[in-house]
């Protein structure tokens, strides 16, 4: 192989296999190929996971690359003798002084040759290679770049939080149906009336916030195609010829859009006539007897348990920013109902309800609750957050646990019945600024 046929085949492997130009932003997967970040992107979000190489189909374990900076270089060479070749073209010359036009004016954004950029109009101005300013000008578009991809995955993700709430608040509202009508039932409220507005208002609720939700995810599809959009114009621009690239004034700077905003399901909770006068029938003093201030509190690995953690050892002395404890019944129930109530004006996160059993050591745990959370609660409340008292009511013989906004008089939720058999203890988790 000659010389020329060498420098041919070594410049062939500098270029994209997906877009057959020179490297933009180079990236190597874990199988070895390696792409433009954007050609790879782009080609991966017509992909359904998991993502594979678009050479050898081998799946890739993680989505994130660092650039390649020993293919860039090699890749920004390539260019600039292909722009160095291209430069003796007559189309490059300048009619004046037919001399190559090899330097950039930054002022006056044009290209120059040498006794040009000499004369009195660009004598004062700053002038580069037209290589090496091309090249900046691909990294400051590759920056801003950057930031829209950025921009088109948050969407992306909103839009898919947007579709999972439509399914969840479905389901939501065919379960708070029933907790409404077994809500009457069980406590002998005869109000056939109110029952039937309370189920009427909520399935036309439900109907407005489905729809405002399926316009939402409309608005954040139109929102993400404009910003791929976009991306892929600037793709394409960073691939053109060096005196193109620098030629180009106008549609690289990004528009500030106003990305729609999600939706917030939140339904009405209606008063239940002479629901808090009944529930006081049965009310129970003094349930979360014992206390203890804590650490920190998760959930364990099977999300079946909650686990409290006490101060570590070697923890600053500093007082903590936040109080934080967690408090239980000294009595377990065992049969009956009970209710009780707790003030939450003051947490900012609080878990409130019954468990089957709470170890105190060095690492408290509790398990198989049944409870009402603020912080990454499992069962998705649609309903307005209460602000003051929470009512919690314990139907053992029944299997059920139902809250209550006890400023509004209405129902949370309502744990569907089930068959207890171990006793019950009520707790409380407890964290104010």
């Amino acid at each position: 192989m000659d010389s020329e046929g060498f420098m041919h085949t070594f410049q062939d492997e500098l270029k994209c296999s997906i877009c057959m130009n020179y490297f933009i932003d180079p990236v190597t997967t874990d199988c070895g190929h390696s792409f433009c970040r954007p050609c790879l992107y782009l080609c991966w979000e017509e992909e359904q996971a998991p993502k594979s190489c678009p050479e050898c189909r081998a799946v890739s374990e993680k989505p994130d690359f660092k650039t390649n900076i020993v293919l860039k270089r090699l890749a920004s060479l390539a260019r600039q003798a292909r722009a160095s070749h291209s430069s003796r073209s007559e189309e490059q010359l300048c009619g004046t002084h037919r001399e190559a036009k090899g330097l950039f004016c930054e002022a006056d954004k044009t290209l120059l040759c040498g006794p040009c950029s000499e004369g009195p109009e660009h004598a004062a101005h700053s002038h580069s290679p037209i290589q090496w300013a091309a090249e900046e000008r691909r990294e400051m578009l590759l920056k801003r770049m950057d930031s829209l991809w950025k921009m088109t995955q948050e969407m992306q993700n909103n839009r898919n939080q947007e579709t999972k709430k439509i399914r969840s608040l479905e389901d939501y509202v065919t379960l708070r149906k029933v907790m409404i009508k077994l809500q009457y039932q069980r406590m002998h409220l005869f109000l056939r009336e109110e029952e039937q507005f309370h189920l009427e208002a909520l399935e036309k609720e439900a109907k407005e916030t489905g729809r405002d939700l399926k316009e939402s995810v409309f608005r954040m599809t139109q929102q993400k195609e404009t910003l791929k959009e976009m991306y892929s114009m600037l793709t394409e621009l960073c691939r053109s010829p060096d005196t193109e690239l620098l030629q180009v004034r106008r549609g690289t700077e990004l528009v500030q859009m106003q990305n729609p905003q999600p939706v917030n399901p939140e339904l009405t909770c209606w008063p239940v006539t002479g629901m808090l006068e009944m529930l006081n029938n049965f009310r129970a003093e003094n349930v979360l007897s014992q206390k203890m201030s804590i650490h920190s509190v998760r959930l364990s690995e099977d999300e079946a348990s909650v686990v409290f953690e006490d101060d570590p050892q070697g923890a600053s002395s500093e007082p903590p920013s936040e109080e934080r404890f967690v408090a239980w019944g000294a009595q377990a129930f065992t049969s009956g109902r009970h209710y009780w109530e707790v003030d939450v004006t003051r947490s900012s996160n609080w878990i409130l309800g019954v468990c089957k059993d709470i170890w105190t050591s060095d690492t408290d745990i509790i398990n198989d609750q049944y409870t009402l959370s603020t912080n990454s609660p499992p069962l998705i409340q649609y309903v307005q957050r209460p602000l003051g008292r929470v009512g919690v009511f314990l139907d053992y013989d029944n299997g059920t646990v139902s809250f209550y906004d006890v400023c509004k008089g209405s129902l949370i939720y309502s744990f569907l019945p089930s068959s207890f058999s171990s006793p019950l203890r009520p707790y409380l988790f407890f964290s104010s600024p």
